[in-house]
């Protein structure tokens, strides 16, 4: 046999090394110290007002949903998370569900400001098995295998609340620096005439 034949194919050298490249990132992943983004849990009124027939927002909120077994219950009407009463949609770690008889639907990745009046129908309420996400929502992030993070998918959401009000939602971050994982912060606009216009009209 000659000396050339003993070396390795070049496919295999370039697959090793592939591999070693990518053993090297996930290990670097993991011992960096990830930057969370700048936000803060919000601090709801100690008694929320309801704002009526009337287009609120945009409106940004962070709240902690790092519990594995509450859900944050949050109302649109009173601007705030809430712990009795009527409420629109919950969080719990990155699962995102409305309250029965609610519904969402997905509008894509587009600008927030761009959607001005959300479509009559094609809500999805929660799945019936176990109520623990929303067929509209779906997987609403990205997951870095480099950085371990979850990363917005930017989507813009439409809901119907069981009261029959609309409001538009992105779920901007799952990070917080005051919390750390399953620190949610997302924007709205709600409307509480009962119309779908989740955007001020232009005069």
């Amino acid at each position: 046999m000659s000396a050339g034949g003993t070396r390795p194919p070049i496919l295999v050298l370039v697959m090793g090394g592939a591999f070693a490249l990518l053993i090297a990132s996930l290990v670097i992943g993991s011992l960096t110290t990830p930057e969370f983004p700048p936000y803060a849990p919000s601090v709801p009124p100690p008694h929320p007002a309801v704002v009526g027939d009337s287009l609120v927002g945009p409106v940004t909120y962070t709240l902690d949903a790092s519990s594995t077994d509450q859900w944050r219950r949050f109302d649109f009407r009173r601007g705030a998370v809430v712990d009795s009463g009527r409420w629109d949609i919950a969080f719990r770690r990155f699962h995102l569900i409305t309250a029965p008889g609610g519904g969402i639907i997905d509008l894509g990745p587009v600008p927030f400001d761009s959607v001005r009046e959300l479509p009559p129908g094609g809500y999805l309420a929660n799945t019936t098995a176990s109520d623990t996400t929303n067929p509209g929502v779906g997987k609403w992030y990205g997951y870095s295998m480099l950085s371990h993070l979850l990363t917005s998918k930017h989507h813009v959401y439409g809901v119907r609340t069981t009261g029959g009000e609309y409001a538009k939602l992105e779920l901007l971050a799952y990070y917080c620096r005051d919390v750390g994982t399953a620190c949610l912060t997302f924007r709205y606009a709600y409307q509480g005439d009962g119309t779908r216009q989740v955007a001020a009209t232009h005069r």
